[in-house]
Formats: C-alpha cells, sequence, structure tokens
C-alpha cells in the first residue's frame, strides 16, 4: 500500500452560512462540522498522515474541535484556498508521501466508499482522481437580464476528496503561485495533468448556507447510516466503605464497591456496550486491570474513550440504556443526577439517555446484599459502509 495524505482545508470564514463562529466550528447534529470532515479520515489505515489548514486565529477552537482524533500539527492558511491547499503541501514536503487527498472542511458528509474509490483510482496509476457528479438541472445564464439557457450535457459537479500524486500536485501549486483557481482540479488542468473521474455522491455536498445545515443534518440521520447496537454488563462485590460511584455519581452507602478503578458497574457496562456496538471490544483490552495507572481511576475516562472512538467511526450515539441491580442503595432518589452525568460526559442530550434499576426479589447475590450489578444497551449510527 502507498503511502497517502489528506490535507483538509478549514481556514475560511463562511459568512455565507451566518452565525457567530465560521461553518467548520458550528454543531452539526451535536458535532462541529470540521470534526465530523476530520473523522472520516482519522484512522483510516489506508490514511497515513492528516494534515489541517485553519486560520492563525481558530488553532485553539480546532484543538477543542479535534480532541482525540490523530493529526499532524496544524498549518496556517493564507489568503486564498489556493494559498491554504499549498501551506498544507508543504508542510508535507518532508514526508514526502505517493499521493495526497484534498478536501474541503466544509463537506462533513464525506463516506468511506468515495475515499476509497479515490484511493483506488490513484493505486491503479491515475494523476489525478476526482469526484464528480453530473449535472442534472437545466441551467440559465443571466446577461445583463436577457436569459440564456446554458446546455447541460458534458456538464459535472466537482467534489473533495481531490486525489493526485504528491509530488505533481506541489509542483503545479510552486508553478502557478499567481494564479487564483478554485480547486486543485483547476490547477491539475492548467498544469495539464490527466485526470480521471471518480463517481461522486449526491450527498456529499458542501455546507454554503444556513439552509445546507438542515439538509445535512436530514441526510445524517437517513440513508447514509445504519445502526449498531452493543450490550454491557458488569458486577462489583461489596467491601469496606462508605461510598459506592454508579453512573458517575458518588452515593454514600454502608459498603463501597471493590475493583481495580473507582468499580462504577454502571459507567463499566455503558462503556462495554459502546466498544460492542463498534466492534472495538471490551473494557478490559483498553484498560486492562493488570495496568496500575487505572487503579482507582474515575470510569468516566473509560467511557469518554469509548466515545472517542465512535466519533472517529465518523458515527455518533444515539441512545443509551442503563439497568442497575440490587436491593441496596435506592436508586431513584439519583436517577436523575446519574442520566445528567452520563449525559455531560457523552455529550448527548438529556433525552438519550435512560437509567433505570430492578431488584432480583432478594434472590441470588444482588439479592443477598453480596453485591450489585449492572447491564446497558447502547445504540450508534455509523456511516454506511
Amino acid at each position: 500500500m502507498s503511502d497517502t495524505a489528506i490535507v483538509i482545508v478549514a481556514a475560511g470564514q463562511g459568512q455565507r452560512a451566518g452565525g457567530p463562529v465560521p461553518k467548520q466550528f458550528q454543531p452539526l447534529l451535536g458535532a462541529p462540522v470540521l470534526r465530523r470532515s476530520v473523522a472520516a479520515f482519522a484512522g483510516r489505515p489506508d490514511i497515513n498522515l492528516v494534515q489541517i489548514v485553519t486560520s492563525a486565529d481558530r488553532h485553539a477552537e480546532s484543538e477543542i474541535a479535534l480532541d482525540g482524533l490523530s493529526r499532524l500539527p496544524f498549518v496556517t492558511g493564507g489568503a486564498t484556498r489556493q494559498q491554504s491547499v499549498r501551506n498544507g503541501l508543504e508542510a508535507l514536503a518532508p514526508h514526502a508521501p505517493d499521493f495526497v487527498l484534498v478536501h474541503d472542511a466544509a463537506r462533513p458528509l464525506v463516506t468511506p466508499a468515495l475515499i476509497g474509490r479515490v484511493i483506488d483510482t490513484l493505486e491503479q496509476g491515475a494523476v489525478a482522481a476526482i469526484p464528480l457528479v453530473s449535472v442534472a438541472d437545466t441551467l440559465k445564464r443571466d446577461d445583463a437580464g436577457a436569459w440564456t439557457t446554458v446546455p447541460r450535457d458534458g456538464l459535472y459537479r466537482a467534489q473533495t476528496p481531490q486525489g493526485f500524486r504528491f509530488s505533481d500536485l506541489l509542483t503545479a501549486h510552486r508553478k502557478f503561485a499567481g494564479t487564483n483557481v478554485t480547486d486543485d482540479m483547476a490547477l491539475a488542468e492548467l498544469a495539464g495533468l490527466s485526470i480521471t473521474r471518480v463517481r461522486g455522491e449526491e450527498t456529499n455536498l458542501k455546507i454554503t448556507t444556513e439552509e445546507d445545515f438542515s439538509h445535512a443534518a436530514r441526510l445524517l440521520r437517513g440513508t447514509m447510516s445504519e445502526f449498531h447496537t452493543g450490550m454491557g454488563f458488569d458486577a462489583h462485590r461489596f467491601t469496606d466503605g462508605d461510598h459506592v460511584w454508579l453512573c458517575g455519581v458518588k452515593i454514600a452507602h454502608s459498603a463501597g464497591l471493590e475493583g481495580h478503578s473507582d468499580a462504577d458497574a454502571g459507567l463499566h457496562a455503558l462503556t462495554d456496550a459502546i466498544l460492542g456496538a463498534v466492534g472495538a471490544g471490551d473494557i478490559g483490552q483498553h484498560f486492562p486491570p493488570t495496568d496500575e495507572k487505572w487503579r482507582g481511576a474515575a470510569s468516566a475516562k473509560f467511557l469518554e474513550h469509548a466515545a472517542r472512538l465512535v466519533d472517529e467511526a465518523g458515527g455518533a450515539i444515539v441512545h443509551c440504556d442503563v439497568t442497575l441491580i440490587c436491593e441496596r442503595p435506592k436508586i431513584g432518589p439519583h436517577r436523575e443526577a446519574m442520566r445528567t452525568r452520563i449525559a455531560d460526559i457523552l455529550r448527548l442530550e438529556l433525552s438519550r439517555i435512560s437509567v433505570k434499576a430492578t431488584t432480583t426479589e432478594r434472590m441470588g447475590f444482588t439479592g443477598r446484599g453480596e453485591g450489585l450489578a449492572a447491564q446497558a444497551v447502547a445504540t450508534i449510527r455509523l456511516p454506511a459502509s
């Protein structure tokens, strides 16, 4: 497999989209547009280097938006998109990848299938691989009030990611630095590079206006996604102590819970459920109980890690349901605090979190008061493969 890098351009101001911040930092179903765009590439086995280009005054904001995603240090953009792309390419030059993709951060709905088609086309020998979508609408030109119909035969809309041999694209950017173009396909045309068409996708829209956010949200909820469900279970024995941790809430009790971390059975079960839904193993693989680093650790860290894995897969947590099984302590007085704490950790609306409790009618180890247990179900939405 060849070395492939991605330059994601996020230095624009995006004023037509409205809002208090540039469009790439505005939320789209709970996650910034920039994060959704980067998450589509970060962690892919066929992408070796992820280079983000952002404006100098947005580096700190970008750090927050991309927390946990693997990438290179930010590069500051230029006055135009073309200058920003070149800055990203120059930063990649010491790595000398074989191929480079260039993607607009304002296209957060790019699918794994489309990315794969571009990379596969380059691997098969193409110099430039460009996603194109045929123009379906009748086009009209306004010449000072005189309307003219433009034949749509042979017309296409260019999308990103656009893929190139790295050395060819960097040479073209250096040679035509004084020529302002709107995308890298236009630069490839100037440089005389052979362009191979890749099938684009209608859903790979570029967010430009406020209405585009609503359209993108509908698409994310629709056919681009598939739902995965994971289940988790955990149990802990009571031991000496004066409190227990359950679902991130400290509860006074006549005993504690025995465990390597804080023994929060609720969060442990939910972490396993999310890991299961994303196909990432179980909590013991990520946080081994033999590792002293996790002794006494807050289980919120485990849950945050599972949520990051969902982000990196380009997914979203849809709903979480936790059932606590015990005779004591009583869960009812703490249920809303537990829901709120889980919602805070996962950055979800409270309506997406359920916490409930039951007993085993004094049967079994929970009925005898020897310990307690928890089970959880998590539903996540992932990009369709």
